[in-house]
């Protein structure tokens, strides 16, 4: 009974985000419908699991507890409604995408189609073993158990979103309020857990981490999805969403559920294919739902406010793409001269100190970076393609991508240099947290940019003409 309630419940959220997304759909003609049912579901978990959130938010607000009933049945409604106008309106290109859904495209050779095979293969034995991991572990310590749960056990047993606060604001309210370690974060995932639990019925601190595989199962499916929405063939774009499959620190962050850095990271790429996506169609829908996913960044953790700002010079590009790239290239020499100048007065911002008199540590960014097997070889080969495919960086097609990532980086190097985050660099724990919200985003730039230098290539290097036979007399 348990299995079947929390597959029902963990359903519910993936259909309402199908729906919303495509509500949110432009027309594909079906030429192009290869890739899209993976961008549909992987998108589409995303979407309806925030929205779920949203919710019960928005129950809490209105004073009326939580209980499966009031949580699910409306969902379920706007679920099917939105399923039954998506399939009047798309029914033909919804039967193209789902028979490309999984077969390989029309054309491989017979090698590349047993390769196909073989890594969905490969995929769905990984995602089967995480699934076990997740069902099977009870909630895993430090901050899963000091900043998020702490908060779903108590919305759970109260039925509302009762306030945290730190200790010096919990003594002096005499237990008004309740205390945790991050009282200040958004409590999107807590809501997750809690979601996961009404519909068991009770507190399980194993099986409501179900949203954490689901997350890690959507973010190469979205990954997958982007990449051939933004014309990667079909084997890079599998390359590309096995890669994010298979990070390292990203499994880790599925088997041990319980923090928001892989939601993060999976938020943050699907907005960012977004924006892409609407550059290439220059379609509202698609910028309305790259809106959401920004949205839902700065909902996930308080550093997704600057992750969702990260985006603004896309969004330049894409508005205004003959003057884009020289705005936002004063937009980051405007941004550098700002955070200088800010660094120069000691300020606290979301619990961190912002000091001028930081250092960034080299050393151990590297070793981070490039050493320690929680990347694999991903920024080895971002330089690669940075250097091979640096005159197709900003084109037309490419420039959006490559100034998110350098938004991205420039970010966290300054989170590194002028925080007290620099000071935990050393144990090689938030600052590979941290970097995972961007990896994923960095997987689609190697497989866009090396496509781009492979194009390229082939084009200054035509193969030569067949020689002409000798004739004979």
């Amino acid at each position: 009974m348990d299995a079947l309630l929390l597959t029902a419940g963990l359903t519910l959220p993936w259909l309402l985000g199908i729906g919303v997304v495509l509500l949110l759909r432009a027309p594909v003609p079906a030429a192009d419908a290869e890739g899209e049912a993976a961008w549909i579901a992987g998108a589409g978990y995303l979407a309806g699991a925030f929205l779920a959130t949203v919710w019960m938010r928005l129950l809490s607000a209105a004073g009326v507890r939580f209980g499966l009933a009031v949580v699910a049945l409306p969902l379920a409604i706007a679920a099917a409604v939105l399923l039954a106008l998506a399939w009047r309106r798309h029914r033909a290109s919804l039967r193209a995408a789902a028979r490309g859904a999984v077969a390989p495209p029309a054309g491989l050779p017979r090698a590349a189609r047993i390769l196909w095979w073989a890594v969905l293969a490969w995929l769905a034995l990984r995602f089967a073993l995480l699934g076990v991991e997740v069902a099977s572990r009870p909630l895993y310590p430090w901050d899963a158990w000091t900043q998020w749960a702490t908060k779903a056990r108590v919305w759970y047993e109260l039925g509302y979103l009762a306030p945290f606060a730190r200790v010096n604001e919990w003594l002096a309210a005499s237990g008004a309020v309740w205390f945790d370690a991050s009282p200040e974060y958004p409590p999107t995932m807590p809501l997750l857990q809690v979601y996961a639990c009404l519909w068991l019925g009770r507190w399980d601190d194993a099986l409501m981490n179900w949203p954490w595989w689901q997350v890690g199962v959507a973010l190469p499916l979205v990954v997958y999805g982007g990449l051939r929405a933004l014309r990667a063939t079909a084997l890079a774009a599998l390359a590309g969403a096995a890669l994010v499959a298979s990070l390292p620190l990203a499994n880790v962050h599925v088997a041990l559920a319980g923090y928001a850095d892989l939601p993060m990271a999976a938020f943050y790429t699907a907005a960012a294919l977004a924006v892409l996506r609407w550059a290439a169609t220059r379609d509202r829908r698609d910028a309305a739902l790259a809106l959401l996913f920004a949205a839902a960044c700065t909902q996930i953790k308080n550093p997704g406010w600057f992750w969702a700002a990260t985006l603004a010079p896309a969004v330049l590009v894409t508005l205004s793409p003959r003057r884009g790239l020289k705005l936002a290239g004063i937009g980051f020499a405007a941004v550098a001269v700002l955070l200088v100048v800010l660094a120069r007065f000691p300020f606290t911002l979301f619990n961190y100190r912002i000091d001028a008199t930081f250092a960034a540590p080299w050393g151990d960014l590297a070793q981070s970076f490039f050493l320690l097997g929680n990347w694999h070889l991903l920024w080895y080969a971002a330089v690669a393609v940075a250097l091979f495919a640096w005159r197709q960086l900003l084109a037309p097609g490419l420039a959006a991508l490559t100034l998110t990532v350098a938004a991205g980086l420039t970010f966290l190097f300054f989170v590194f240099a002028y925080t007290t985050a620099s000071a935990y660099v050393s144990d090689q724990t938030t600052v590979n947290r941290a970097a995972l919200h961007l990896a994923p985003l960095v997987v689609v730039f190697v497989v866009l940019g090396w496509q781009a230098f492979a194009r390229r290539w082939d084009e200054a290097h035509p193969p030569a003409p067949p020689a002409a036979s000798p004739s004979t007399p």
